[in-house]
């Protein structure tokens, strides 16, 4: 966490009770009914955090579509879409065969899941329950799958998986706007699993250790992990490149979780002569992109070298430098899938 944020959550540290006592309020209103909250006639399974920034729900959201495609089931992913300027009530990004929105329009996590998810429609809208109920009338749809959807209590869930990032786990234990967390913790007692993500040599003792906690805390509810099982770069065409580890690249990327990035490139032995954190939902604009290039030639950098998230926003600039895009594999405990897959089979599917 950056000395910026902690001060500000210090800051903000006496309003953390009231925000607190407001999530908890909303969470009791929908459970009386007195906000509405929609069901659906299939499984809708969510994917979401309780703790702000990234958790890894992009590679999860995909890991269990296709999981649950490759089993015979025909899922769709319904998302907030953040940072999109498509507002319509639904928003076709994917119909699983094309993509028919851009990222500007979509959102970055939509159209990456449109981009590498095939025969599964992604769908955004203003309001989740619209796409929810498209996606089943017109894709033939058997689950829904809900992207950052832990907090979204206005469509109801059969099955809610959190996350938490193993390096990150639960912050400083705090609620906005005096920590990190989005709701008090007693908000996981909705929940029906918990997934640790990101998982490594570097961080599994306080990994194990934050397991253990959710486990005495919440004994019926499974602890999975998720572990980093291997990296990939790619080069504009989607091919798969070898480490150049004796060359300098210049980094850059917009996401919750920058340093996460920086540390997983060091880790696998790229050499970096600069690193730029941009904004999380960076718009990407030529003259941007100039400006990253112009400061990569100066730190004598012969490779850009970005996100999987960033670089679908970049394949239509122009760069002086090579542009390729890291991505980190994740090995998912087998149970973890056995879990939703025994879910899905109870539910009669």
């Amino acid at each position: 966490m950056s000395y910026s944020f902690k001060a500000l959550f210090f800051i903000g540290r006496p309003l953390s009770p009231l925000y607190s006592a407001i999530m908890k309020i909303r969470e009791m209103l929908y459970k009386k009914k007195i906000f509405k909250s929609y069901s659906f006639p299939i499984p809708v399974i969510s994917v979401g955090n309780l703790v702000m920034g990234g958790t890894g729900k992009t590679p999860i959201v995909r890991h269990i579509s296709e999981l649950l495609k490759k089993k015979g089931y025909s899922p769709a992913v319904i998302s907030r879409g953040y940072g999109g300027k498509s507002k319509q009530r639904v928003n076709v990004v994917s119909d699983g065969t094309k993509v028919h929105l851009a990222p500007t329009d979509a959102g970055d996590e939509p159209y990456m899941l449109a981009m590498t998810l095939k025969n599964i429609p992604v769908l955004t809208g203003t309001r989740r329950s619209f796409p929810c109920a498209y996606a089943i009338h017109n894709f033939n749809t058997n689950v829904l799958l809900l992207d950052d959807g832990f907090q979204h209590l206005s469509v109801q869930r059969n099955l809610d998986i959190v996350l938490f990032d193993a390096t990150a786990l639960a912050g400083n234990s705090r609620v906005f706007p005096g920590g990190e967390l989005r709701e008090p913790v007693s908000a996981l007692g909705r929940c029906h699993l918990f997934l640790i993500t990101g998982v490594s040599t570097d961080n599994i003792s306080s990994a194990v250790k934050f397991q253990n906690l959710l486990k005495e805390k919440f004994p019926n509810k499974p602890v999975f992990f998720a572990e980093h099982d291997s990296y990939q770069l790619w080069n504009n065409e989607g091919e798969e490149l070898s480490a150049e580890q004796e060359v300098e690249h210049y980094a850059f990327c917009g996401i919750a979780n920058p340093l996460r990035f920086k540390n997983s490139l060091e880790n696998h032995g790229l050499k970096i002569s600069g690193f730029e954190p941009l904004k999380d939902h960076v718009s990407y604009t030529q003259s941007l992109v100039t400006n990253l290039c112009k400061r990569a030639i100066k730190s004598r950098a012969k490779i850009l070298i970005t996100t999987e998230k960033d670089f679908v926003k970049l394949k239509n600039f122009q760069t002086e430098l090579p542009l390729i895009y890291f991505t980190i594999s994740h090995r998912v405990d087998i149970k973890f899938d056995d879990f939703i897959l025994n879910y899905l089979s109870r539910a009669g599917l």
